[in-house]
């Protein structure tokens, strides 16, 4: 039996590679780069590098970014935060074929950004992702779930392509 890896203060890792959805992978194998488990950016930092994992169908690692912010965000942010992350890993589940775990998850998030449509801190476009969240579970809901779910753009302009609704897929 391996021992499990553990940090310098004998936190248990979980070192395995992993997938571009951030499934292990067998040990010794190669995956994708790992966000780095104590990842701490100030938010617009984190809203960029979680659109370029959303952006690449790497909504796993988005989710460990926007994860970071949260833990490390101003209190009353924390709801908003964690709703980014829980929509990022709702998608993840999609993705993977977990359409209970993703209902759940993209109805936590949802519900997470409620109360932040009128003024949301840092551009991020609430209005949108709940309107894109809704619209995936609807279609959970009905079984009419697209090939592809979108990609949800988080701030309500991204200077690298204009003015987008979540999940439009364009670029």
């Amino acid at each position: 039996m391996t021992e499990r890896e553990r940090d310098a203060r004998g936190k248990p890792l979980n070192a395995r590679p992993r997938d571009g959805l951030g499934r292990p992978l067998a040990r010794g194998g190669s995956g994708t780069p790992r966000v780095p488990d104590d990842v701490r950016l100030p938010p617009g930092a984190a809203l960029v590098e979680a659109q370029k994992f959303l952006d690449a169908n790497m909504p796993f690692h988005a989710h460990e970014v926007l994860e970071g912010t949260w833990k490390s965000c101003p209190t009353d942010e924390r709801p908003l935060w964690q709703g980014l992350a829980q929509l990022a890993v709702g998608l993840t589940h999609l993705l993977r074929g977990n359409r209970i775990g993703a209902a759940s998850l993209l109805r936590q998030g949802h519900d997470r950004l409620i109360g932040f449509e009128s003024d949301p801190p840092h551009s991020i476009d609430v209005r949108g992702l709940l309107a894109w969240s809704e619209g995936l579970l609807d279609d959970l809901e009905t079984g009419t779930l697209p090939v592809s779910p979108g990609i949800p753009m988080l701030r309500a302009t991204d200077p690298r392509r204009g003015m987008l609704a979540p999940g439009s897929g364009s670029s």
